[in-house]
This record gives C-alpha cells, structure tokens and sequence, in this order.
C-alpha cells in the first residue's frame, strides 16, 4: 500500500469532521515524530509526515476538537513556556556561576602571588641570622 499515493476516495476515519481535520491532526503528530517521538506504529516509511498519516488512518492517533482543543493547546503552550523559562534560567545560573569563578580565580591568583615573595623573603632573612 502506497500511502500518499492512494486517491481520497470520500471516506473519512470516525470521528473526523473533514480533510482539513486530517491534515492537521497529522501535520501536529508529523511535527512530533520530527522533534523525536517514537512512532506508534510498525512502518516501512522514513518520512514523518507519512508515519503521521498511517498512524492517523490506523486509528492510532487520539485528537480533541472544540473547547477541549483550545484548553489543551493552552496547557501545552504554558508547559513550553515554563519548559523555556527554566532552561533560560539554568542557562543564566550556569553563565553567573563560570563569572564567579573566574573572579575567584583572579583573587586566588593575586593572593598567591602576594604570598609566595613573603614566604621567600622569610626564608632568606631565617637563614641570615
């Protein structure tokens, strides 16, 4: 069977309300299987936008339509944004922790500095008495 090849013959899975339903619902999954999702279907294609057709015609795909829809895109976008916040925070804590220590070093580095021609200077005076 060649999926895309196969013509729109009228009959759309239950559930489904029009072709404009079909591809969105497979555009979002292809767009999943992109990103790295595992497909739910054994498959001889490679292209993500094929999987997401076949698993959609299989039945295998769980979509919402209406005020449901809306909710759900709602929760995703704020998990996205608070997915994005934390990452942008991590990586800000990341960045101020190497400045601190680059900092610290030069200290580290100029106390040392200061140390070692006193601890010298003790030796060479301990040894003159």
């Amino acid at each position: 069977m060649d999926l895309i090849a196969l013509p729109y013959e009228g009959k759309l899975p239950t559930g489904v309300d029009s072709r404009y339903r079909v591809v969105a619902v497979a555009s979002q999954r292809a767009r999943q299987l992109a990103e790295g999702a595992r497909p739910s279907v054994e498959t001889r294609y490679i292209k993500p936008t094929t999987i997401a057709l076949q698993e959609f015609y299989g039945g295998m795909l769980e979509f919402l339509t209406g005020k449901e829809a809306r909710v759900a895109q709602k929760e995703a976008k704020r998990i996205r944004e608070e997915a994005m916040a934390a990452k942008a925070l991590e990586a800000r804590h990341a960045a101020l922790s190497e400045e601190i220590k680059r900092d610290l070093s030069v200290y580290v580095e100029e106390g040392l500095a200061k140390e070692a021609p006193s601890r010298e200077e003790g030796r060479v005076g301990g040894t003159e008495e």
